[in-house]
């Protein structure tokens, strides 16, 4: 499937930071497209057409976005997705999955594996392009501050390192529930609706449904373990991060 999109394609006032993009492809007209637009947009590019290709290239060029389509001919998107959320030397890398299939399934696998961002084909490559300047926005939001490592009653969230704790023993938490987690901390006591979640924690124009927020948010419960009780449900409206530990079960 092919973008909604053409070679000579500009976008009218868009400006977004400097990045180096990898395209992980293996339709060759797409690519292409694909390729010169985000150089349009002032990214530095590389293109590959399977899954080997892109592990290499991720080692090799350490780029601030991959461009993941999931449908490879030899190892799948997803494989690629769960390699690179492996490595240490990755942990800064965006990934926005590209693809073809857009069941409610497809993106919630997406998301649970470690996506920043899920683009169904066909697409606008303006909303790619948006995308893309959106996941480097949210990478570049950190303050030194929140390179602190910080303590709450039993959980330690160590934000420089993409690391959780619960009473000193690590948890492993994806891409997304990490940023889910952290979101709801920053905002301790202050309720956030499963919408206000979806655009903040997703991403923009988000079509997801607020079911996939309670999945997530049931997920991160479990993986909590004794410190999830710190996630409270608030009936009717969405769910907020309880102001002190002690209110823990």
């Amino acid at each position: 499937m092919r973008c909604r999109c053409h070679p000579s394609v500009t976008l009218v006032g868009y400006e977004a930071r400097m990045a180096k993009v990898l395209i992980v492809e293996d339709e060759r007209d797409l690519s292409k497209v694909l390729a010169w637009n985000m150089k349009q947009a002032g990214h530095e590019v590389v293109a590959v057409a399977t899954g080997a290709e892109a592990l290499i290239a991720a080692t090799r060029e350490r780029p601030d976005v991959i461009l993941l389509d999931l449908m490879l001919p030899d190892i799948s998107g997803t494989d690629v997705c769960r390699a690179v959320r492996r490595s240490a030397d990755l942990k800064n890398t965006a990934i926005i999955m590209v693809t073809a299939k857009g069941e409610e399934i497809d993106r919630v696998v997406g998301f649970e594996i470690g996506a920043d961002d899920y683009v169904v084909k066909p697409f606008s490559t303006r909303e790619l392009l948006l995308r893309v300047d959106a996941v480097l926005r949210r990478a570049n939001r950190e303050s030194p501050q929140d390179k602190e490592s910080v303590e709450f009653g039993r959980l330690r969230i160590d934000r420089g390192a993409h690391r959780v704790f619960v009473d000193n023993a690590e948890i492993e938490l994806t891409a997304l529930e990490f940023r889910l987690l952290t979101t709801l901390h920053e905002r301790k006591n202050r309720v956030q609706t499963r919408a206000r979640l979806l655009d903040d924690v997703w991403g923009i124009q988000s079509d997801i449904t607020t079911r996939t927020v309670d999945t997530h948010i049931k997920r991160l419960r479990e993986k909590l373990g004794v410190a999830g009780n710190y996630v409270e449900t608030v009936r009717g409206v969405g769910y907020r991060f309880t102001d002190s530990p002690t209110a823990e079960a």
